[in-house]
């Protein structure tokens, strides 16, 4: 039996060559040894030999949900990665659940089922506990699951429109604390029940409805009057901050796999940017092209690393190349999530004049004019047009669809989201302003007075390894620091990271700064 760490508390450790400090801020344990700062995983679910020696192995296991600490044939204690042996356990325990494909506009959703599709975590219970798609435990409290039936059930863990990645926060820390509260387990179907679709949600429902849980419901279907129906209920959750709809054929079995008896609808946007640079692919696609680095009018760079074909891969376009791609939303940064490729804009002049939208700025950040507003397009039975002011991005296209390699939900992990690299601040360029229009000069102005008002960041570190003529920085601002890195001289990139606090923001940027010191960097000298 392990001690306790409370809320707020330290305790110092002796290691092999060193004394460590434990320390507790919410559900995030932590460190100062070199194991724990230099782990991949994010902070809140790290572990190491001290964590384990300290708390115990059973309360590791259960936060972490990896295996304990081995001892090696040396002697020394070394803690379990979660490497490839991980990786290979929890592929082996994957439940077999149903995946979907992506709806074409062409396909008449007349008389299928229609839901919500829901941004959380996808959770197979097992009649025990929850696994995720790809094997995973999720830990929950047993008095979330106390009442849960024995039957199998497949649904996702929920915590509202827009939380995903507060939901994330809470199913992977393995805390099992209160805020599991906020939490719902949202049933779509019961794998293991017999006949079609209709009678495995009216199982789910009459075993659920036995129960006495709150935390624990069936999603609502309702039947598909046909397109015009589908674009008013793909409008009406999206203005709710939904994500899109899912389809599901009528009378269908439980398969195993992707299957076109399940499809999702999303509404993406297509827009140009202009290429700056190649980043090289790694395993399948070592020696090709991994991702296009783009930059946009504004000035914000990102990468686009899906919707290749090998061809493309192997002759990427060249730097300055205009590009079309395909994205899901802007974030308040204005940066893209979710970029898809498209194609090469061979008519396009860059930066674009005619169709830039106007921009409006609130503490600094740019963020859209209006909500976008769904439509039909004239002539085009179906389909669906959305067009939105957004900063500096051209969005006079777009359409219903969702690249099949793109899915921010269909699993418990979110690793096809792409990594978002910006370039270092840089203001975008003035609106152009009319002649004879006082009115918006003045708006300009007070842009202009709103950048300068940006409030100073929660902290601040800037540092240099003058050997290998690089710098490194990071700033945090609430609960996201973002650390630029790059050549001296160079605008660098720029990493955003959102933890699950503001206070274990400025603690881990603190500790990524004690790294950089020990591997040689030090504080910029002030000219």
């Amino acid at each position: 039996m392990g001690s306790i760490l409370e809320d707020g508390d330290d305790a110092e450790v002796q290691g092999s060559s060193s004394t460590y400090t434990l320390s507790r801020k919410g559900d995030v344990y932590s460190c100062t040894c070199p194991a724990w700062r230099n782990q991949s995983a994010t902070i809140d679910m790290r572990t190491c030999k001290h964590l384990r020696a300290y708390l115990g192995d059973e309360v590791e296991v259960a936060r972490v949900g990896s295996a304990p600490a081995t001892r090696a044939s040396g002697g020394t204690v070394r803690a379990s990665s979660g490497g490839g042996g991980a990786a290979k356990a929890a592929k082996e325990t994957a439940p077999p659940v149903l995946l979907a494909h992506k709806w074409e506009v062409e396909h008449d959703p007349t008389g299928w089922w229609m839901s919500e599709k829901l941004d959380g975590v996808r959770a197979y219970w097992d009649g025990e506990g929850f696994l995720s798609r790809q094997g995973n435990k999720f830990y929950a409290p047993d008095w979330f699951v106390e009442a849960l039936p024995a039957d199998t059930l497949d649904g996702e863990l929920w915590v509202g429109r827009k939380m995903f990645s507060r939901t994330i926060s809470i199913v992977r820390s393995g805390a099992m604390g209160v805020d599991w509260k906020n939490v719902s387990y949202v049933v779509f179907d019961a794998p293991n029940a017999k006949g079609g679709f209709e009678d495995r949600i009216a199982h789910a429902e009459t075993v659920i409805g036995r129960t006495s849980s709150s935390y624990v419901r069936v999603l609502e279907h309702v039947t598909c009057d046909g397109f015009v129906h589908l674009r008013e209920e793909l409008a009406r959750v999206e203005a709710l901050g939904g994500e899109g709809l899912m389809l599901r054929r009528p009378l269908s079995k439980y398969e195993v796999g992707r299957s076109t008896s399940l499809l999702k609808v999303k509404t993406f946007h297509d827009a140009e940017a202009r290429v700056i640079g190649h980043s090289p692919g790694t395993g399948k696609h070592k020696g090709k092209l991994g991702a296009l680095i783009c930059e946009l009018p504004s000035g914000v760079t990102f990468n686009v690393g899906t919707g290749f074909s090998d061809a493309e891969r192997a002759d990427p376009p060249e730097e300055g190349a205009v590009i079309t791609f395909r994205y899901q939303e802007l974030t308040d940064d204005g940066v893209p999530r979710f970029p898809s490729w498209v194609g090469v804009r061979i008519d396009a002049e860059w930066p674009p004049t005619s169709e830039a939208k106007p921009v409006s700025k609130s503490a600094g950040k740019a963020t859209p004019v209006a909500k976008p507003l769904a439509k039909v397009a004239k002539g085009s039975a179906g389909e669906v047009v959305k067009k939105a002011n957004v900063t500096y991005v051209a969005a006079a296209k777009s359409s219903v669809v969702e690249d099949a390699d793109v899915e921010a939900d269909d699993g418990d992990d979110d690793d096809d989201a792409p990594v978002v690299v910006k370039k270092a601040a840089k203001k975008p360029a003035p609106k152009p302003v009319p002649e004879d229009d006082e009115a918006a000069e003045d708006e300009v102005a007070e842009d202009d007075d709103a950048e300068a008002a940006k409030p100073a960041p929660d902290f601040f570190m800037s540092l240099v390894h003058p050997s290998e003529n690089k710098f490194w920085e990071i700033e945090v601002r609430g609960k996201v620091h973002y650390t630029r890195f790059g050549k001296i001289g160079s605008p660098g990139q720029t990493r955003l990271t959102e933890v699950g606090s503001a206070t274990a923001a400025k603690s881990d940027a603190d500790k990524r700064a004690m790294v950089k010191r020990k591997e040689g960097y030090v504080a910029k000298k002030k000219k």
